[in-house]
């Protein structure tokens, strides 16, 4: 008995790959003297790191936080330099990451002795010394770099040696932080006997602080077309989104004055009113708790989202709206609609709504 495709859901993520390119580019023209990192971790942010790879083959490499990340990426052909950004958890991952060729990050004392134990692998992998400069998460106190390099160099699995750190602040173009995470940086690098590469700048810093680009650079969020600026939107940066969400009007219910929609009935029509249902819930990735009045595109026109987020369905005011149908198109985020605008209703960030859309949703590159 043959299988039949089923036909494609009726939520779909359309993924612009010259939308990615536009950004790759804008994103070197701000650091034309830097190589850069392109971040496809974490799904490359919900947009599918295996086409993130095939549509950005003139990044110089590409960034992933976990060993099985990298080698998914492997396994469908991926043989661009990978880093792996956490770097490895085990003697076991590494061996993994030197059999496949895996770029490592170092950021704690047992990631050296994993590394002083391993066999030298046919590949010597850079090795990013991670420092903290101010972030508070991982890394070595800056100090401790020149001992760090030193303990590498001795190890014949290693070969090239880099240095990288991470901006907390970055975003907030005003915050004296970042200059002094620079600073310390520097400081750490000026106990070295010879300057290695270096990488610092994340998309903020890429856009804003082009004394940190170095000889590295790190692009995330602006590679997908989201601002990585509170307040700025994506669009005067000259980024474009990369992922549109889309689904459609399933059916309309004409509600009484004073009838509620939705559980709990958190919104009651202030008139009688004409309620578009639309085929996504919180089961593809849409916040339960986005709140009444989030805009929603219907046909291009923006329409208040009514009554509480469900699994499988939210539901629209188009009162003011009578070209809206049963097949109407509507767009949750994305060309017309910027992610980060969705997020900011949610009270969150736009990597969160990037990065949670589900496998129930279908995905289209074009």
């Amino acid at each position: 008995m043959s299988v039949v495709e089923p036909p494609p859901s009726p939520i779909r993520a359309r993924i612009s790959r010259s939308a990615w390119l536009n950004n790759l580019a804008l994103l070197r023209r701000a650091a034309p003297h830097a190589k850069l990192l392109a971040v496809i971790k974490a799904n490359a942010y919900g947009h599918g790191a295996i086409e993130a790879a095939r549509s950005l083959t003139s990044a110089d490499a590409f960034g992933v936080a976990r060993l099985g990340e990298a080698l998914e990426l492997r396994a469908a052909g991926i043989w661009q330099d990978i880093v792996l950004m956490e770097g490895v958890f085990s003697d076991e991952e590494l061996s993994h990451a030197l059999a496949n060729g895996l770029d490592l990050v170092v950021h704690e004392a047992a990631q050296l002795a994993m590394l002083e134990r391993a066999r030298t692998p046919g590949r010597r992998p850079v090795v990013w010394i991670k420092l903290d400069t101010g972030m508070g998460r991982l890394g070595f106190a800056p100090e401790a770099l020149p001992g760090v390099a030193a303990q590498l160099q001795r190890i014949a699995a290693v070969g090239e040696i880099r240095v990288m750190t991470h901006f907390a602040r970055a975003d907030e173009p005003d915050s004296p932080m970042t200059s002094r995470q620079l600073a310390r940086f520097e400081a750490a690098l000026g106990a070295l006997a010879s300057r290695p590469a270096v990488a610092l700048a994340n998309s903020a810093a890429i856009l804003r602080w082009p004394r940190t680009h170095g000889d590295w650079v790190r692009a995330g969020i602006a590679l997908y077309g989201s601002s990585p600026f509170a307040g700025e939107s994506a669009s005067s940066l000259g980024l474009q989104p990369v992922m549109t969400l889309e689904t459609r009007v399933i059916a309309l219910r004409e509600i009484a004055l004073g009838d509620g929609v939705g559980y709990g009935s958190t919104w009651c029509a202030q008139r009688p009113s004409r309620i578009a249902v639309l085929a996504a819930g919180y089961a593809d990735g849409v916040p339960r708790h986005l709140p009444n009045g989030a805009p929603v595109l219907i046909e291009g026109h923006r329409v208040p989202l009514v009554g509480r987020v469900s699994m499988d369905m939210i539901t629209v005011d188009v009162t003011d709206l009578p070209q809206a149908g049963v097949g109407s198109s509507a767009v949750l985020w994305g060309e017309g609609l910027p992610v980060d605008e969705v997020a900011a209703a949610a009270g969150t960030i736009s990597y969160e709504l990037l990065c949670g859309v589900t496998r129930r949703v279908s995905f289209e590159y074009r």
